[in-house]
């Protein structure tokens, strides 16, 4: 994949699909605004399915980010609701990127974990529950919302499904990069927190379950 080339195709999405909602809301202008609307629905959901097939969290979540980002040049600035909820995605999903490059490293991650609380509504499959799907939750939570708007096309209404899937998708494929900067072991948290099954096992001389 061309990345600069893809998310160009998220851009020219939105772009279109601005101009198609202008044109349906002008008189004289909605047959144009139907083309334009439709073609990017189609090409929006093209690149959310492409990047889904990738199952790369990096692609999930710069295509989201492309996407908000052009949204907000097409926002209405008296919207001020519409743009707070964009504004702040947008800010969540840098903060995910800036995930993505710590987990990579496993010395500078293990070292984060100790950051995190260890309650098990703060964790995912044991590890840390951080910006990245925080993220990812908030997003899927603001796209459920956008899907209760009544009379929501039924096209504009599968792409937010797509996306809405695509966020657990990217949940769960960095779950397992956080699972590798581990060495795939998952951590025993309450008074023990931070320390490994393996860990436990050698001090204690018996296997831990």
């Amino acid at each position: 994949m061309d990345l600069n080339t893809y998310l160009d195709s998220l851009t020219d999405s939105v772009t279109s699909l601005g101009a198609g909602r202008k044109g349906l809301a002008t008189i004289g202008e909605e047959a144009e605004g139907h083309r334009l609307f439709d073609d990017g629905i189609a090409t929006a959901m093209t690149a959310f399915q492409e990047a889904k097939d990738t199952a790369d969290p990096q692609v999930l979540i710069l295509a989201e980010l492309v996407f908000l980002q052009q949204e907000l040049q097409f926002c209405d600035e008296k919207a001020k609701a519409t743009r707070s909820s964009l504004n702040q995605a947008v800010q969540d999903f840098e903060d995910a990127l800036r995930c993505l490059k710590t987990v990579e490293n496993k010395v500078l991650y293990q070292a984060a974990e100790t950051t995190h609380l260890t309650r098990p509504e703060k964790r995912v499959q044991g590890f840390p529950k951080d910006a990245f799907h925080q993220a990812c939750h908030a997003h899927r939570t603001r796209i459920q919302n956008y899907l209760r708007i009544p009379g929501m096309n039924q096209l504009e209404a599968a792409l937010y499904e797509l996306r809405f899937s695509n966020m657990a998708a990217a949940s769960s494929s960095y779950t397992e990069k956080q699972r590798a900067a581990f060495g795939g072991e998952l951590y025993v948290h309450g008074a023990g927190a931070g320390i490994s099954k393996n860990m436990i096992s050698k001090r204690s001389g018996r296997s831990c379950p």
